[in-house]
């Protein structure tokens, strides 16, 4: 306590401590939710700006074009046409080469292979497989019948799609590289070789080509999948129409019409499921989230308190749980903690719990137990963080303090915890999101059990992403495990983004109060 403190009794101390506590909670709480209300107002806002800022591209691009073609000489025009002859016929013979290259190869492309898919991408297919046999309404042996496979033509139809935007990129940059080139040759210059290029690629350009390979290895590997995915949520892909045996069509928007409204009887359940797990997700990240960081935060305290000796063998004991890899930590806690493990035999032998007593078996215990138990994989990780921050805390605002009165307590809520927010704010938003993603510690240890006969393939204990990997697995229900995926992602993003933008190291990134 400080001078101030000390002159009040201390429950009336007490009593304005505590009314300010919730009152700061209340606050928080209240521009919290005010602050989520402005960012689904400038979701839309964005969107009406960006649609916006779209068509004036769009115009700003035709005009340009209609403009270069109007004030072009024949080389420009002719590039409009053939690629790489504003190039070519201006001396740039290597690099016209190349540009007519991207052109005939995306010609014979098309015509070979991508518009089979690209003109099937609208029904994903009409011919449907058939094996070999007889045929009772035709009363004869009738060959195999190969027919389209609806998961290849959405595949290679994005595919196609996104080589269509690259060619066009290329085009765009073909026409306006003639029109520079006669601007260049108007002035009595001469337009750059392929030789200076090439060194400007290494040189001034370098970022372009350093970062060419992994933005292509990206699209191909997170980008294409990443779509496929989405548009899967717009289909009825599941186990009764799989490819190549079955075909899939698209149906617009009744997957998230029966995620959030059940108009489907047989999903007539997914809206409460949803609701419920979705509930017991944020529930469980607050928990494991400020619980680790708390007792994380204590446990740095008490080792890096003046005093304790030893301190490097208690903090590598602590870290031992990091060192084993964590699904075999909770493999084996799952078995101590299984009804015919160690610790429900010796409790039950001492009398203190009833014959029927589990971890796993009943709803309340089995979601404290997964709390509990990811505090101990936990609390490691964030003693680590917090032990180094509360090295380089500066000593000066300690001793300042003590010169002032200030407390132990005092000390702890006015220095060390804005301290420690402050620099693990963005660290406190990541462990949040990770831990609505938690997969590992609900699967390895109850594996979202115990079942429910209330909820729609999950258990009482399953988060989204566990639920999102029965549906796909257990129940091949790949279209609805699709737009639960982006629900999750927008949950996700969403949160993060408000939480992010309300950590004191991007309020006062530059400064530390």
């Amino acid at each position: 306590m400080n001078k101030e403190e000390n002159r009040l009794p201390f429950f009336k101390w007490l009593a304005i401590a505590v009314f300010d506590f919730f009152k700061a909670i209340i606050l928080y709480i209240a521009d919290f939710i005010w602050t989520i209300i402005k960012a689904f107002l400038n979701i839309f806002v964005g969107i009406y700006k960006g649609a916006i800022y779209i068509g004036k591209t769009i115009y700003k691009g035709i005009k340009s074009y209609l403009n270069i073609f109007k004030i072009g000489n024949w080389k420009t025009r002719l590039s409009f046409l053939v690629m790489g002859s504003g190039s070519f016929l201006n001396g740039q013979i290597v690099k016209g080469i190349l540009y007519l290259i991207t052109e005939i190869g995306f010609i014979l492309m098309m015509i070979f292979f991508g518009w089979g898919y690209l003109s099937q991408i609208g029904t994903l297919g009409t011919i449907q497989s058939q094996p070999a046999g007889w045929d009772e309404e035709l009363q004869q042996y009738v060959d195999a019948l190969v027919g389209d496979n609806s998961m290849l033509i959405l595949l290679f139809g994005v595919m196609v799609i996104m080589l269509i935007i690259a060619f066009f990129i290329f085009y765009n940059k073909n026409v306006r590289l003639a029109y520079e080139n006669q601007k260049i040759i108007e002035q009595g210059k001469r337009p750059s070789s392929f030789k200076q290029d090439a060194s400007e690629l290494l040189d001034r350009k370098f970022h372009i080509t350093i970062l060419s390979f992994p933005t292509v290895t990206a699209f191909a590997f997170t980008i294409l999948p990443l779509i496929f995915m989405i548009l899967i949520a717009f289909t009825n892909f599941d186990r009764n129409h799989q490819p190549p045996g079955q075909l899939f069509d698209w149906v617009g928007l009744d997957n998230f019409i029966n995620m959030f409204n059940g108009t489907n009887p047989y999903y007539s359940n997914l809206p409460s499921t949803l609701f419920k797990i979705l509930q017991w997700s944020l529930v469980w990240a607050i928990f494991a989230t400020f619980l680790n960081y708390i007792f994380g935060m204590i446990l740095a305290l008490m080792i890096n308190k003046k005093g304790i000796h030893l301190k490097k063998m208690w903090r590598t004991i602590f870290v031992i749980t990091i060192a084993v890899p964590q699904f075999i930590s909770l493999l084996v806690v799952a078995r101590i903690l299984d009804d015919a493990g160690p610790v429900v035999s010796f409790i039950k032998d001492a009398g203190w719990v009833a014959n029927n007593f589990s971890f796993f078996r009943y709803k309340e215990i089995a979601r404290v137990t997964v709390i509990v138990v990811n505090l101990w994989v936990g609390v490691p990780y964030t003693m680590l963080i917090t032990s180094g921050i509360l090295m380089n805390i500066p000593a000066d605002l300690y001793e300042s303090a003590t010169i002032d009165g200030a407390g132990q307590i005092t000390k702890f809520f006015k220095i060390t915890l804005p301290y420690m927010l402050f620099v693990t704010g963005p660290y406190l938003v990541t462990a949040f999101i990770g831990n609505i993603n938690n997969f590992n510690v609900i699967y390895f240890l109850t594996g979202g059990g115990p079942a429910s006969l209330n909820l729609f393939q999950a258990g009482e204990t399953d988060l989204l992403v566990t639920w999102l990997f029965k549906l796909t697995v257990d129940q091949a229900d790949y279209k609805i495990a699709s737009t639960l995926g982006i629900f999750i992602f927008m949950v996700s993003s969403f949160v993060s983004l408000v939480m992010f933008s309300k950590t004191g190291a991007v309020q006062k990134e530059d400064q530390f109060q």
